[in-house]
């Protein structure tokens, strides 16, 4: 089994609106994520600030995964 080939990235997302990604994958799977229940839910300030919404907005790929200001904020496919 090739680790390289079996490794799934993030390649491509989309803001889509309250606080929801469209995110596409390497494998060719795309799914809508909900971070709304995971921000509200948070009792964390480095976290929580994320609900606001101009900052949630500003995630970027990085390496295969989601990333918030040089990784404040990761959301890690494994």
């Amino acid at each position: 089994m090739n680790k390289s080939t079996d490794l799934i990235e993030v390649i491509a997302a989309n803001y889509i609106g309250d606080y929801a990604i469209r995110i596409l994958f390497t494998d060719g799977n795309e799914k809508v994520v909900d971070f709304k229940p995971f921000l509200t839910k948070s009792l964390h300030p480095s976290i929580s600030r994320y609900l606001d919404e101009s900052l949630f907005k500003q995630f970027k790929i990085s390496n295969g995964n989601l990333n918030w200001n040089d990784y404040d904020l990761i959301f890690p496919i494994v």
